[in-house]
């Protein structure tokens, strides 16, 4: 089995880019039955069994590579857990790093690893989207994990037609043009978290 998952957290604006990213390839592509496309969010030790299961897996999220935002950089195997060991970002990379050293010492771990990341410019805009220059990182990103699919043997076919609503991996008010759509502005909801809570007022 070939899991494809995306992981991050699609309140914090660009930390939401593995999530979005898998979402997007769900909704432009089918694959064979032995590829599994998740959006993994910030499940942590959740998601060992999955990742058990997987003979291959590529991961997109977005990592802090020390390089401009929107760059995009790919790192394989043995490089990914010691990469989000080093350069984490947030909970959930620390969270899937343990996903792996977990996966690892069960005795199942994947054989081939591609971790898939662009450099985040704003990950503290609380309720927005992905900016623009990661936006823009996003069909590159694709272009890769396509390739890396093809590569493993396993070529991707474009759908003829748009998803149903109810086929996407968010549904609802999560899929990317909903929630940026249905964001309220500014004056009336808080950018940098909960306001009752940051006003100490409690909830």
């Amino acid at each position: 089995m070939i899991l494809v998952l995306g992981i991050g957290n699609l309140l914090w604006a660009d930390e939401g880019f593995g999530v979005r990213m898998v979402e997007a390839l769900h909704e432009g592509w089918t694959f064979p039955e032995n590829v599994v496309l998740m959006d993994g969010g910030t499940q942590g030790l959740y998601l060992v069994h999955h990742v058990q299961e997987a003979e291959k897996m590529l991961v997109f999220d977005a990592v802090d590579y020390g390089l401009e935002p929107g760059e995009i950089k790919a790192v394989r195997n043995e490089e990914v857990p010691n990469f989000l060991l080093a350069k984490k970002m947030s909970l959930h990379q620390n969270g899937f790093q343990e996903v792996l050293a977990t996966a690892r010492l069960t005795g199942k771990y994947p054989e081939e690893i591609l971790l898939v990341g662009v450099q985040p410019k704003d990950m503290e805009d609380y309720g927005g989207s992905l900016t623009t220059v990661v936006k823009e990182s996003m069909a590159k990103c694709l272009e890769i994990a396509l390739d890396a699919l093809e590569n493993w043997g396993v070529k991707g076919t474009r759908r003829e037609s748009p998803l149903d609503s109810s086929e996407c991996l968010n549904i609802g008010g999560l899929g990317i043009e909903a929630y940026e759509s249905g964001r309220p502005g500014a004056e009336d909801a808080c950018r940098i978290g909960d306001a009752r809570v940051l006003s100490g007022d409690g909830l």
